[in-house]
């Protein structure tokens, strides 16, 4: 089994990822539905939800509902597995530990990319002011997603055009894949 986890900042293009990677046959757990569904269930805001979330069970606990929901899958048709939204090393030691082939691809594009993707992609956490923007990289930040990004085993710029983007992902995941 080979897992690999997505680390970036919204609107870096972890989404991108994500297709690409359902495209080559691998199963997508998402960190962020994680939140969202949570969210739902306390009719909250979620990035208030994702604090909560962490102040009430620890900084592993949406990573420990990841690796239970890829234990829970593992069989023939689920081998591979992207987790995209990494956010904290707390998260990236529990996948380590539960995982023998684990990896971090990170994404980065530059605040104004970043906030200009945000506006076209309209998600129900995506703001069009730029002040939540920012509170909202804040917020990441805190969670400690910059180290997780500084220590990714590879680290890919997200500012050119979108098929150079996709080419370097697809690589990296064959690669990563047939190893």
């Amino acid at each position: 089994m080979r897992v690999i986890g997505v680390t970036g900042l919204p609107g870096s293009g972890k989404s991108i990822v994500a297709r690409i990677a359902k495209s080559m046959g691998i199963s997508i757990i998402r960190m962020g539905d994680i939140i969202r569904d949570e969210a739902i269930k306390r009719d909250a805001d979620i990035g208030e939800t994702a604090v909560k979330l962490r102040e009430e069970y620890g900084k592993y606990v949406v990573a420990e509902r990841c690796v239970e929901i890829i234990k829970g899958l593992n069989d023939d048709n689920h081998k591979n597995y992207i987790i995209e939204g990494i956010r904290s090393p707390a998260e990236v030691k529990i996948f380590r530990k539960n995982f023998k082939y684990f990896k971090v691809i990170a994404f980065h594009s530059s605040p104004k990319t970043r906030f200009l993707r945000l506006k076209k992609r309209k998600r129900s956490d995506d703001s069009p002011n730029f002040n939540e923007f920012n509170k909202r990289d804040n917020r990441e930040l805190k969670f400690g997603i910059g180290d997780v990004i500084a220590t990714a085993n590879y680290m890919i710029v997200n500012e050119g055009p979108i098929w150079k983007f996709k080419n370097s992902i697809r690589n990296i995941l064959k690669n990563e894949m047939e190893k």
